[in-house]
């Protein structure tokens, strides 16, 4: 087998836990390779470090599989790492719809795959597991298949621009049969029609399920604001919870329709109502007129997707959430998130103290929490741990 030597003193991320070894840190490659085949990794003095897959035209040059180094990269294996994954969401998640494989975290580096009732949407953004995704998916009906779960069909949304850093083409369609692709599903007791072929990412954000669920407690007889509502999971949670009146603000028209078809769906089309706005420049509109909630709610995009875009993410989480804090009411709440991990913790936090002081405004924490368990954080792979989401209550500064 092709054998890769570290650099001495390299590969820090790699013994701390982390799953990924830059092109930088290689001293030399022995043996002959494919680029998306798999090699052994060994520190500088000859240490085995495990096997992973290798890529020349990525930065990210080998994505560890495993740290055994005699283990065989074969069906049995990808069979146990299948096996792992759905018996970890069963203990830890509601499986009706879930995130199934979160790549890195679930140790199959750049494969993403979700289940939307009975519907598969595969997300393939590495060289190397591409050529493991035909058999895995084939691995997964079976394990499915032995808690009665049959899936009718899987939709392939490779799409993602990461994908070019990989030299892959983008690409989406369907594996195997074609199906209706709006595919309606049910979480915290909320209906949606999901849109595995033309909806953002893989559909639907998953992730933020049990924030979703959090927030139903504090929405009961309250006016209720939802920014970025996309197809209006926040909104519709409130609403159903007893909101008073909701409203849904998306830039995005396609998004809005689908909210209010969502609504439809769960008879809350006279409780929730949304608007295509710019929630930058709506916000102000708001706060001109002096209109009050009970509750705000954020759930932007990912404002920093690369490390040279967070200084001017700072500015945009700064000024949402200060203009945010302004709507509510004394004694009322916002709810309040970011999903890029280059805008970690420490400086999402930074940011909210900083418009809370801008806006005179002082916070008092109700909950910190982060993504759904079945998007496992792995320690040491920071690009797992990404969903920041504060729920505080807004009182004057007196």
């Amino acid at each position: 087998m092709t054998i890769v030597t570290l650099k001495k003193g390299e590969g820090r991320n790699l013994k701390s836990g982390g799953m990924w070894i830059y092109d930088n840190e290689i001293a030399s490659i022995t043996g002959r390779f494919q680029n998306g085949g798999v090699v052994q990794v060994h520190d500088f003095d000859g240490y085995p470090m495990g096997k992973g897959f290798i890529n020349q035209n990525s930065k990210i040059r080998i994505r560890m599989l495993t740290r055994d180094s005699k283990q065989e990269i074969d069906r049995e294996f990808l069979r146990m790492r299948v096996k792992d994954a759905w018996e970890y969401r069963k203990r830890t998640v509601d499986t009706a719809s879930c995130r199934v494989i979160f790549g890195e975290a679930d140790f199959l580096p750049g494969l993403v795959i979700d289940k939307f009732s009975d519907v598969l949407v595969v997300q393939s953004l590495a060289l190397g597991i591409d050529c493991f995704k035909q058999e895995i998916i084939e691995l997964l009906k079976e394990e499915l298949l032995k808690d009665k779960i049959r899936i009718r069909g899987v939709y392939e949304r490779s799409d993602a621009k990461v994908r070019s850093l990989e030299g892959m083409e983008r690409i989406k369609g369907f594996i195997g049969e074609a199906f209706d692709t709006n595919v309606e599903i049910t979480e915290n007791g909320v209906k949606y029609i999901v849109d595995v072929k033309d909806g953002q990412k893989t559909g639907f954000f998953l992730d933020q399920k049990y924030n979703r669920l959090a927030i139903q407690k504090l929405c009961r007889n309250m006016e209720v604001l939802d920014c970025f509502t996309h197809t209006g999971s926040f909104a519709l949670n409130a609403a159903i919870a007893g909101a008073k009146s909701v409203l849904g603000v998306d830039a995005s028209e396609l998004a809005v329709n689908q909210a209010r078809e969502n609504a439809k769906l769960n008879g809350l089309e006279d409780t929730v109502q949304f608007r295509c706005e710019d929630v930058f420049e709506l916000l102000p509109e708001f706060e001109k007129q002096e209109k009050k909630f009970d509750v705000v709610i954020l759930d932007p995009p990912a404002f920093a997707k690369s490390k040279s875009a967070v200084k001017n993410a700072v500015k945009g989480y700064r000024e949402i959430n200060l203009r945010a804090m302004k709507l509510v009411r004394p004694g009322g709440y916002l709810a309040t998130c970011s999903c890029s991990h280059f805008m970690d913790y420490e400086l999402f936090t930074k940011t909210i103290y900083q418009a809370a002081q801008n806006a005179h405004k002082r916070l008092r924490q109700a909950e910190y929490r982060t993504q759904a368990a079945d998007h496992p954080i792995l320690w040491a792979a920071d690009e797992s741990y990404y969903l920041k989401f504060y729920i505080f209550q807004v009182v004057d500064d007196k």
